[in-house]
């Protein structure tokens, strides 16, 4: 990041500093990685803005420093707590200073797992580097003191909110915690693949003739064909169709999935039957919870979905729900060519025979039966039981999707060809 900085950047000397010369680039290195450390998206581009600011603007304060820092290295209100955090950490905040001149930016390195907080503070103060008044604020705390080390203004330490939440199974997390994961299922794209349909649109290397185009062409040509205009076939997403168990087992599980397929669209699903997923609860009995996605909001949407099923968190029924599926639903034309996932742990209170006659049903006319099931996270897991391992020789893949980190391995299995 330093030898980037640098051809942009040029020291500047601190006249109140005698001897020392303040390196614009190093400083602003150094601040960047800090706050990158602390979870804001700060990267070799606003580092560089914050050394051409500071150089702009001539800048020789704490106050002036922190209004260059503000204006490059924050995007987002949210963000400013954070940074207001680490900046008051490194340089004892910015307005109960005034006008007193910038101290010589202190080494930090990213990769320094110190078990002090702010290691190379400490050996800037040791050095006699910092001025009077000017040292980082170092909260120190004992290891039976009970104090959340997460408080400690450390920028080594310090992450996101949302990031510390991707590795924790869905059934850890709180409705509040489980809406902060919303602006990072936004991040996440879902695609199924494509299928070839009867209709036709004009292509240069198209395999079939269009005469009609073909005709029109040799209108400009005083009725002589130059050209042979030619078609191929037009190819739309797959309908994706989405059963959901709603049981107790898998209603923290269903109401984050639920919000992923509600995020990645992106919010209120418009369009066509094409464009937007069917989405299906089940648990003693099957409901439709596709007018439920076209909500405002994430909370309205579950709040509906709540409303439209009556069984939530209810026994599990997992074959008879998906007869009347098959029945009303699947066989007759939605499921047809169609990548369907199921979200279930498998705990079938009824017939497994029935739920396995089902699986096949389905299979025969899906083009793609995906089945996510959190159980399978443990590397112990052995369908062999219940109605997990009758449905099992019917799924072209089965994954976990427990917490967010999972998601991926999802979105490829839907996407696969």
């Amino acid at each position: 990041m330093r030898p980037a900085l640098a051809r942009s950047s040029a020291p500047v000397t601190d006249a109140s500093l005698p001897g020392v010369a303040l390196d614009v680039a190093a400083l602003a290195a150094g601040l960047g990685t800090a706050m990158h450390a602390a979870g804001l998206p700060v990267g070799p581009d606003r580092c560089e803005r914050l050394a051409r600011a500071v150089n702009v603007m001539n800048a020789h304060t704490i106050a002036e420093l922190h209004a260059c820092a503000l204006a490059t290295l924050v995007s987002d209100p949210s963000q400013v707590t954070t940074f207001e955090r680490v900046f008051a950490a490194l340089f004892g905040g910015p307005s109960p200073f005034g006008e007193q001149r910038l101290p010589p930016p202190p080494a930090m390195t990213r990769g320094d797992q110190d078990p002090d907080p702010l290691p190379a503070a400490r050996a800037q103060e040791q050095a006699g580097g910092w001025p009077d008044g000017l040292r980082p604020q170092v909260t120190e705390t004992s290891p039976g003191s009970g104090s959340d080390t997460d408080e400690v203004p450390g920028t080594f330490r310090v992450a996101s909110a949302a990031e510390r939440l991707r590795g924790r199974d869905f059934a850890q997390l709180s409705g509040g915690e489980l809406r902060q994961l919303v602006a990072l299922m936004r991040e996440l794209t879902l695609a199924v693949p494509p299928r070839r349909t009867r209709r036709y649109r004009r292509a240069r290397d198209g395999k079939r003739p269009d005469l009609r185009g073909t005709l029109r062409q040799a209108r400009r040509s005083g009725g002589e064909a130059i050209r042979l205009a030619r078609r191929a076939p037009r190819s739309r997403p797959r309908r994706l169709v989405v059963l959901c168990d709603i049981s107790g087992s898998m209603e923290p599980y269903a109401r984050a999935l639920l919000m992923l397929l509600y995020c990645i669209n992106g919010g209120p699903v418009r369009g066509g039957a094409q464009g937007r997923p069917e989405i299906f609860s089940f648990a003693t009995r099957l409901t439709r919870l596709t007018p439920a996605l076209a909500a405002a909001t994430p909370e309205t949407m579950l709040a509906k979905a709540g409303e439209a099923a009556p069984d939530w968190s209810g026994g599990t029924r997992i074959g008879a729900a998906l007869k009347e599926f098959n029945d009303r639903y699947g066989v007759r034309g939605m499921a047809r060519g169609a990548v369907v996932l199921i979200i279930s742990d498998g705990w079938e209170t009824g017939d497994p025979a029935l739920l396995g006659a089902q699986m096949a049903r389905l299979y025969r006319v899906a083009h793609r039966v995906v089945w996510a099931n959190p159980r399978t996270q443990s590397p112990r897991y052995r369908p062999e039981v219940g109605g997990m391992a009758a449905a099992w020789p019917y799924c072209d893949a089965v994954v976990s999707a427990h917490n967010l980190d999972a998601l991926p391995d999802l979105l490829a299995a839907l996407r696969a060809a």
